[in-house]
C-alpha cells in the first residue's frame, strides 16, 4: 500500500513539474511574440509626414548703393512672387524606445524633433537694375533668406504645427492601444500612460521640442 501511495505521489510531482515547466515555456513564447509585435508596430510607423500646407507671397525687393564718391545712387529692384509647399513631419524611425520584457513595458524615452520642409518656387517680375548696380547671386540669396524667414513666421502663426502634433499623438495612441491590449504598459519620459487622455498632456512637451 505504501509503495502504491508513494508511486502516486511521485507521479503527481512529475506531472506537476511538467505542467509548470510547460506553462512557463508558453508564457515565454507569448512574451517573445508580443515583443516582436510591438517592435514591428514601431518599425512600420517609419517616417511620418503628417501635414502639408501651401503659401503664396508677393515681395518687392529694393537695393541701392552710392557710387563715384556718393555722387550717384544706383538702384535695383524686382517684384518676386513666391509659391511654397510646406510639409511638417516627425521621423519616428528615430524614436528612442526600450522594450522591457521583464516588466512588460514599452518605454518611449524621447520623440524626434519636427522636420519643417519649405519648397519655394520663385518668379521674378519687373526686374530693374542699373549698370553700376547689377543683380548678383548675393541678391537672389538675400531674397531667398527673406522669403524663408517670412514663411517661417506664417507657419508659426498657422495651425499647421498643431495639426502635425495632433497626427503625431494619434500615432502614439496606436502604441497605447497595442500595449494595453497585450497587457503591457506604455511609458513616456518615465511616466506610465494609463489612458488615452493622458496623451493630450504631451502637447506641452511637444511644443518644447
Amino acid at each position: 500500500m505504501r509503495k502504491i501511495l508513494f508511486g502516486v505521489i511521485i507521479t503527481l510531482i512529475v506531472l506537476f513539474t511538467f505542467k509548470y515547466c510547460g506553462d512557463k515555456q508558453e508564457d515565454k513564447m507569448i512574451l517573445q511574440e508580443n515583443t516582436a509585435l510591438i517592435q514591428e508596430q514601431i518599425k512600420n510607423v517609419g517616417k511620418l509626414v503628417v501635414t502639408e500646407g501651401h503659401f503664396s507671397e508677393v515681395f518687392t525687393y529694393k537695393n541701392s548703393k552710392l557710387v563715384f564718391g556718393d555722387l550717384l545712387e544706383a538702384e535695383k529692384r524686382a517684384i518676386v512672387i513666391v509659391n511654397a509647399d510646406v510639409t511638417i513631419g516627425y521621423d519616428l524611425s528615430k524614436i528612442d524606445y526600450e522594450v522591457d520584457e521583464l516588466t512588460k513595458t514599452l518605454r518611449i524615452k524621447s520623440i524626434p524633433e519636427e522636420e519643417i520642409k519649405i519648397s519655394p518656387d520663385f518668379e521674378y517680375y519687373d526686374i530693374q537694375a542699373d549698370y553700376l548696380n547689377p543683380f548678383e547671386a548675393k541678391d537672389y540669396n538675400a531674397i531667398k533668406k527673406t522669403v524663408n524667414s517670412s514663411l517661417m513666421k506664417k507657419i508659426e502663426a498657422s495651425d499647421l504645427k498643431s495639426n502635425a502634433q495632433n497626427r503625431l499623438l494619434s500615432e502614439l495612441a496606436k502604441f497605447y492601444i497595442l500595449t494595453n491590449s497585450l497587457g503591457w504598459t506604455l511609458e513616456y519620459n518615465e511616466n506610465p500612460i494609463e489612458d488615452l487622455n493622458q496623451l493630450n498632456n504631451l502637447q506641452g512637451i511637444l511644443d518644447e521640442l
